[in-house]
This record gives C-alpha cells, structure tokens and sequence, in this order.
C-alpha cells in the first residue's frame, strides 16, 4: 500500500499543499483550515515524515531533561511534570543523567550536537564552567536550581533555606530541643542551601541545640549508616533528626527501627521533598515538600517560552515550600503549613 503523503491529505481537505503543511505544522493557518486538514490527516492515516519536519522547520522537536540521579524521586516527579508540558506542545522529552560536575559540563557542551531544542537541567553542583558552558549553549537551557544572579539563564528554585525553617519550628513547638542535622554533601547546592537554613532556623529558635553530620550521597543507604553511627555513640543528645532529603529521613527512620527506638515517642525524625516515599513508609515522614511537580511545569513553560521568544528577558521563579506533618514527628492527626516566598533562595 502507498504511504499517504501530504498531497493525499491536501487534496483530501480541498486546501493546497502550503496550507495543509502549515496547518499540520502548527504554522499560521486559519481555525477551519486547521480542522479540515487534521480530519483529513486522520481519515486518511496521514503520518508526518519526523526527519522532514525537523530540515523544514529546523528544529528535531524534542527537548532534553537532564538529572544527576533519573532514580530519585524528586526527579520523577519533575520529569513527569515536565513531560505533561512539552507534550502537549508536540515535543518529545529525552531524558540524560548528568553524572559528576565535569560529565555535566560536557553534557550541555554536547548541545552543540543539535539533538535537541532545549533541555532543562538540574545540577547538583553549579560551578564557573558550567555557568559558561550554559550561557554559551547553541539552544535555550533553563535551570532548576540557583544560578549566579547575572547570569541571564531562566531558572525556576526551590527554597530549601526557608523549608528548613518550616521543619526546625515545627520540631520545637513539640518540645524537641536536641536536634541533629544529617546532610549530604556540603558542596551541592542543596547541601549547601539546606544547612545554612538549618543554622538560621536553630540560632533564632531559643534554648535549641544541634549536631551536624554529612554524607557522601542523599540515598538511603547513606542516611542509615549516619543515623546508625549517630544513634548509638550521641543517643542521649538528642531528640530529633532532621535529614536533608526524604532519602536520608527513611534511612534514618529505619537505622531507629534497628536499634529499638520508638518513633516519634523516643526520637522525631523529618526529611525534605515530600516524596511518595514520605507518604507510604511507617510511620509517615514528615517532609518538606519543596514543589518538584510545579518547578518542572514551571521550567518546561519558561523553556517552551523561550524557543518562542529567544529574545524575552530572562526569569526566576521561586516555589513556596510546604510542611507536610506526619507520624514521624507528632502523636496527632496529619497537618500541612506553607511558607510563602518573600525573596529567591534554593
């Protein structure tokens, strides 16, 4: 059988090639020119030649997201998000791990390549070359995370720093006063970002103390052998963990678990993201949800925005964060409070 060609659903719709083609395009055609042509594409099966469109149009239509860790949910959750926008306006989504600070480096260099329209990217580390390497990317890059603020790159943040204030509060209107900080590494953004927040929310809350510990990686298996060793050599010292991620919280939940402390009656434990993780283990752990699902929508639009208007002036979003309270660190019924954005933070 003959593939149906554009012709076919041209002379199908009663319109003429041109029109078909833009129409089938997304180009400038009338609403009833548009209609015509689809119903016709669909009647007669009509599949658009990919590699033709893209030399066409000079775009592949597909758009890069790209994580140090595609198994993390926070990034599933973003990616989902994500991908909902993009498909909705006739984007592909492809997805990369950036892997170290230099693999992400070269990972934007690669852009050069032309496999795709734009990416979004969330770094773990921001450093000089990739800030260059970002600002000198043949097509748009919007970030999710803090960008130098004169870097000219769209980025949509987080704000660990006052989500951590929303946990450290919380713990001490229960009466906890002896907390411990288990981070990941110091040198992400996150990592950063989240104990200078656990710091400010400590020295302005009163008669509050605090141990600080860091690991190599925001995994579960990080955060069970920190909570292990902390547990059994400082115990006595305190009454709460607060872990920089839900990752670390569950290794943390279950090293209590392991050495016969009840939660939350002998020790209050809190993470960070709100993830399905959060909400399924038992107890329930009470989470910051830093808003990874509206950063991705959030992200996707901006990036979409600026394929379309590569001039526009760039943008910073920052999402709110929210308590989520849950069995980890209360005896009562589940609660959720928000903090508002005052000011950008990550």
């Amino acid at each position: 059988m003959a593939r149906v060609t554009i012709i076919d659903v041209a002379k199908r719709a009663g319109v003429s090639v041109a029109s078909a083609s833009r129409a089938l395009n997304g180009l400038v055609a009338s609403a009833e020119t548009v209609q015509k042509v689809r119903a016709a594409a669909a009647e007669l099966g009509y599949t658009a030649d990919a590699r033709a469109r893209s030399l066409k149009l000079g775009r592949t239509q597909q758009l890069a997201y790209a994580v140090a860790d595609i198994g993390n949910p926070v990034y599933v959750d973003m990616m989902s998000a994500i991908e909902r926008v993009v498909a909705a306006s006739d984007y592909r989504l492809v997805i990369s791990s950036t892997g170290d600070a230099d693999a992400t480096v070269e990972l934007v260099e690669s852009l050069r390549r032309g496999f795709v329209d734009g990416m979004v990217i969330s770094p773990l580390r921001v450093t000089d070359e990739l800030v260059a390497a970002i600002s000198e990317a043949p097509v748009p890059v919007v970030v999710l995370g803090r960008m130098p603020d004169d870097s000219g790159t769209d980025t949509v943040m987080a704000d660990s720093t006052r989500g951590m204030g929303l946990v450290v509060d919380h713990l001490v209107s229960e009466g906890r006063r002896r907390l411990a900080f288990i981070n990941g590494p110091e040198d992400t953004t996150p990592g950063r970002f989240r104990l200078d927040g656990f710091r400010r929310a400590v020295a302005a809350a009163r008669n509050v103390s605090s141990i600080e510990i860091a690991v190599d990686d925001f995994t579960i298996a990080e955060g069970y052998g920190a909570a292990v060793s902390l547990l059994q050599e400082r115990a006595g010292e305190i009454d709460a963990v607060v872990a920089a991620n839900d990752l670390i919280g569950i290794g943390t939940l279950h090293a209590a678990d392991d050495l016969g402390l009840r939660v939350p009656a002998d020790l209050a434990i809190t993470g960070v993201d709100d993830t399905e993780l959060a909400q399924v283990s038992r107890p329930g752990l009470t989470s910051v949800g830093l808003g990874a699902a509206e950063r991705g929508r959030l992200a996707a639009e901006l990036l979409l925005a600026r394929i379309a208007e590569p001039g526009r002036p760039e943008q910073t979003v920052t999402v709110a964060p929210t308590l989520r309270v849950r069995g980890s660190s209360v005896l009562r019924a589940p609660h959720t409070v928000t903090a508002f954005p005052r000011e950008a933070s990550a």
